[in-house]
């Protein structure tokens, strides 16, 4: 099924952060002294190594997709034949938040949700206003 709105959680450019400084500190080094390439590639390699891990989990925990059929956020789906209305941010208080969080992640916005049941749900995305306008124009077909 087409994505109508995606958030991917995080790009891989900070898995490049760890050869980044390992060749910066080779360079540093070149210029002090006798270099040490083995060091160097081993602490750049594990850099990335652990930089891939985070990207990874933020992949899992922080995307947001939406189809005509679903929204997805970090790894909770909810129908979108659910959702009822998409309200304004005041009405969010006491609101579960879509992904399993307590609170929506570091940088994202709330939407909150009303669903069929009458209970709200707040859907979260770095861009809220295209995920409201996405949601709004899907619910009202």
């Amino acid at each position: 099924m087409t994505e109508v709105y995606a958030e991917p959680g995080s790009s891989y450019w900070p898995v490049l952060w760890g050869p980044v400084f390992a060749l910066l500190g080779l360079a540093v080094e070149a210029l002090s002294g006798p270099v040490h390439p083995l060091g160097w590639s081993l602490a750049g390699l594990g850099l990335a190594a652990a930089a891939a891990m985070w990207v990874r989990a933020r992949r899992s925990v922080c995307s947001v997709s939406l189809t005509a059929e679903s929204l997805r956020q970090g790894k909770e789906e909810l129908p979108v034949a659910r959702i009822a209305e998409v309200l304004d941010g005041e009405e969010s208080l006491g609101a579960r938040v879509l992904g399993g969080g307590w609170l929506a992640p570091k940088g994202t916005t709330g939407v909150p949700l009303r669903l069929e049941d009458e209970s709200v749900v707040l859907a979260w995305a770095r861009d809220a206003g295209a995920l409201r306008e996405a949601l709004t124009g899907l619910i009202s077909q």
